[in-house]
């Protein structure tokens, strides 16, 4: 083997062991940042607001959509891991779903236009999508399974909406005022954290680029 097919070789194996330490060290960032939540006025309890995605985002920015598909599941494991579920892990595949609809789509059009337009344009769409996304799980997954594993009706979970808005009196009016607003602020708070700290840290992944 030549001198320089050797040196192409280990400079691919150094890339995939500092990426690799790269989706770690995000996913356990990302781990912690689970672990400040935020309540809404506008939404039940059990709906808080966490800024885990934002390392995601950034991985997904720095190294592509499959590294960011990748620290979200390892976020998710590890959270489940230390924290245990309430859901049987219905909970924990939901959150990784719509994790992911938030990051892949920003990350694919950023991938195509890395401008600062595009990173935009991005996370414009990751939220809308995220949202979307959201809202359907937690119609059909996710607020039925809440339902069952603390041995209520749905309506139970409508009522709790409604002692925080009397607008919500159905699980329709549960998505759409209280699901898609909490989806829509978390994606564009997540976006616009991302959006301040990217330039300033990238470099740290310039490896990878």
């Amino acid at each position: 083997m030549s001198t320089e097919v050797m040196h192409s070789v280990n400079a691919g194996s150094r890339s995939k062991v500092r990426t690799m330490a790269q989706v770690g060290m995000l996913s356990a960032i990302a781990v912690v940042l689970m672990l400040f939540e935020i309540p809404l006025p506008f939404a039940p309890a059990f709906y808080e607001i966490d800024f885990s995605e934002v390392p995601v985002l950034v991985g997904c920015f720095a190294m592509g959509p499959a590294a960011g598909v990748a620290i979200e599941f390892l976020k998710i494991l590890l959270n489940f891991a230390i924290n245990g579920t309430a859901t049987a892990g219905v909970g924990e595949i939901a959150n990784f779903l719509i994790g992911c609809s938030l990051v892949v789509p920003a990350a694919l059009i950023y991938k195509f236009k890395k401008t600062r337009t595009g990173a935009i344009v991005g996370m414009a769409a990751g939220t809308v999508f995220m949202t979307a996304v959201g809202c359907l799980l937690n119609a059909f997954v996710l607020l039925p399974t809440y339902a069952v594993a603390f041995g209520m009706p749905i309506d139970g979970l409508v009522q709790m909406g409604t002692a925080v808005n009397s607008a919500i009196d159905s699980l329709t009016t549960f998505v759409l005022f209280a699901v898609a607003p909490f989806n829509l602020l978390k994606g564009v708070l997540v976006s616009l954290i991302v959006f301040l700290i990217y330039k300033k840290i990238s470099p740290v992944f310039k490896m990878n680029h």
